[in-house]
């Protein structure tokens, strides 16, 4: 098999990872997964394209992580694992759709208005 090369994102995070066959070793940046994401709740939102298609141990995926924070940093890769998994094999999109896995969460930030506090909140009026 070739290496599958996909791209996930979340949020001002941007997840690029190749994926070939192997023994299930994700190395993020050059680092364990486990190394990388220290929180087992990271590291399950990471595996659960995998572990939906009970394909845990049979792919070795090298990712390129960039910007934004762990939790979006996370999320950006489970969409880019599950892209590449439907890339290889389309039968299983289904699945993943159906836990919401293949959908890009586009929500960003509002950008901060001038003259006031933040991108909503305005400054207290006061009449005299």
């Amino acid at each position: 098999m070739d290496t599958i090369n996909t791209i996930g994102r979340r949020k001002a995070a941007v997840a690029r990872i190749y994926l070939k066959d192997g023994n299930g070793k994700i190395t993020i940046n050059d680092r364990d997964l486990e190394v990388y994401f220290p929180s087992p709740i990271l590291q399950y939102i990471v595996k659960q394209p995998l572990a939906k298609l009970e394909v845990e141990g049979k792919y070795d995926i090298k990712v390129n992580l960039d910007g934004g924070g762990y939790k979006g940093q996370a999320e950006a890769l489970r969409l880019a694992i599950a892209r590449a998994l439907v890339k290889l094999n389309p039968e299983d999109k289904p699945t993943l759709k159906a836990e919401g896995f293949m959908t890009r969460d586009s929500r960003e930030v509002e950008r901060k208005k001038p003259g006031q506090p933040k991108a909503r909140k305005h400054f207290q009026f006061s009449k005299r």
